[in-house]
C-alpha cells in the first residue's frame, strides 16, 4: 500500500532511500512507511487422505486454493490456520506439520503455512462459494500465493505433480 500523506500530521510524503530501499517519509514528523508484509496463515487441510481446497466467492468457477486468511492480533501463526480451518470449513483440525514460509508479492503478505489433518463434516462459510476435495496425487499447484507451499508438501510426499493447471498460469503467472 502506498500513501500520499502522512497518517500522523497529513504532510505530503517523499520518495527517499533508507537502507537501500525506496521508502516513502514524511518531511514534517518523520514517519516512514516501510510497507511491511501483511502477515497471511494457510493450511493444507487432509481430511480422509484428501486436500480439501476452497473457493471464495467472486473466484472463478475453476479457481480453487488453499484455505487462508489475515493472522489475527495476539495469535500464533498455527492458533490462526486452525482458526481459519474452523471458520472456512466447520471443521476441528489438529497441526501436522509446519510447511514454511512463503512471500506473495504481488499482494505484499508473508504467508505461513501448516499441514493440518481435520475430521468432521465440511461446513461452509458465508465468505465461500465451495469446496473440492482431491487426492493429493491429482494436485497441480500454481506458481504464486500458497501454490509454492502446496508444491514443497507434494514433492515431500514423493509427487511429482508440481506443474501449475493451465488456469493458474494464465491468470496468476
Amino acid at each position: 500500500m502506498n500513501y500520499k500523506y502522512c497518517p500522523r500530521c497529513s504532510t505530503g510524503l517523499v520518495k527517499v532511500e533508507i537502507e537501500g530501499t525506496e521508502r516513502q517519509k514524511c518531511p514534517g514528523c518523520d514517519f516512514v512507511h516501510w510497507d511491511s508484509p501483511i502477515p497471511v496463515v494457510a493450511a493444507i487441510v487432509e481430511r480422509d487422505g484428501q486436500v480439501v481446497l476452497t473457493q471464495s466467492k467472486g473466484w472463478p468457477g475453476e479457481f480453487y486454493a488453499l484455505v487462508a486468511g489475515f493472522l489475527e492480533k495476539a495469535e500464533t501463526p498455527a492458533q490462526g490456520a486452525l482458526r481459519e480451518v474452523k471458520e472456512e470449513l466447520g471443521l476441528d483440525g489438529e497441526i501436522v506439520s509446519f510447511v514454511g514460509h512463503y512471500v506473495f508479492r504481488r499482494r505484499n503478505q508473508i504467508i505461513s503455512v501448516y499441514h493440518v489433518r481435520a475430521e468432521g463434516q465440511i461446513v461452509i462459510s458465508d465468505e465461500l462459494a465451495g469446496y473440492k476435495i482431491s487426492p493429493p496425487e491429482e494436485l497441480r499447484p500454481w506458481p504464486e500465493g500458497t501454490g509454492p507451499a502446496l508444491r514443497d508438501w507434494l514433492a515431500a510426499r514423493g509427487i511429482g505433480n508440481t506443474g501449475a493447471t493451465d488456469y493458474h498460469e494464465q491468470h496468476n503467472a
